[in-house]
């Protein structure tokens, strides 16, 4: 399991309806790879693209990219963070 929680910031709501991206705080030992497995078993959708940073808080923060014909809004509105 390398998803903890979304982020439900302002930002993060933004991003899902402009770049089809969600945000979630991942375990700071995941990987880019079993990050996409995760959200894809997890949500049963097509990840295009995973990015990660750490914040200065030492929080390591998956910036989840959906293929094309996957809706960000969608999966926002499951996990309910719109």
């Amino acid at each position: 399991m390398a998803i903890l929680y979304p982020i439900t910031t302002e930002k993060a709501v933004g991003m899902i309806e402009l770049e089809n991206k969600l945000i979630f705080v991942v375990e700071k030992s995941s990987t880019k790879k079993s990050i996409k497995d995760d959200v894809e078993k997890r949500f049963a959708v097509k990840v295009e693209k995973v990015t990660t940073h750490i914040t200065p808080k030492g929080q390591k923060r998956a910036f989840v990219k959906l293929k094309k014909g996957f809706k960000a809004d969608d999966l926002a509105a499951k996990l309910k963070i719109v």
